[in-house]
């Protein structure tokens, strides 16, 4: 469990699934749906659920692409945490939004696997929080051009090393949409 104090609650992450990050990501509308199922079983749960948004030169904050994919919806009562780094930890609220509801625990879907996905399982596994890939609900672009595997192995590789990650005090791991239960205790 979670090493931080007085953190018993676990919390949905969903990380960058915006419109110009998907656009042209590995089995989108896939990973998409997965998205939803799982946002949904968040909600259904009465679990926290927490979006991230990217902004860069590419896409700026308010701009067409920088927008969440119109299959997803956040809820006005859901904190939206705005990013400019890889880590949805650095340089913005979401410590502190995690603090103020008691959360110790993430599940974690979204995009870019290679960096955005990675980066944060990392990022929240170092500041004490238990962290949950859902295994079936992230996604990325073709990067082979520059040197990368294919997205297909990127995802496959992210999830087997995930899947083994260990931390003292901590839980890593992965889930599939399909089997994610966020009623069960392992959750």
């Amino acid at each position: 469990m979670t090493t931080l104090d007085n953190r018993p609650n676990t919390a949905l992450l969903v990380i960058d699934v915006q419109t110009g990050f998907v656009k042209d990501a590995y089995d989108r509308d896939a990973i998409v749906g997965n998205v939803s199922t799982v946002v949904n079983k968040a909600r259904a749960a009465g679990v926290d659920l927490i979006w991230v948004q990217h902004h860069n030169d590419d896409q700026p904050q308010g701009s067409a692409s920088w927008q969440l994919v119109p299959e997803l919806v956040r809820l006005e009562a859901e904190p939206l945490v705005h990013k400019a780094y890889a880590d949805a930890f650095e340089d913005t609220d979401l410590e502190s939004v995690l603090a103020e509801r008691g959360i110790g625990g993430l599940v974690i879907a979204g995009a870019q696997t290679d960096e955005c996905i990675r980066s944060t399982l990392h990022g929240a596994i170092v500041r004490g929080y238990d962290a949950i890939l859902v295994s079936d609900a992230h996604t990325t672009e073709d990067l082979s051009g520059f040197g990368a595997p294919p997205p297909d192995l990127v995802i496959a590789h992210t999830n087997l090393y995930w899947e083994y990650h260990t931390a003292p005090g901590r839980t890593a791991g992965t889930v599939t949409t399909a089997d994610l239960d966020f009623t069960a205790p392992s959750s």
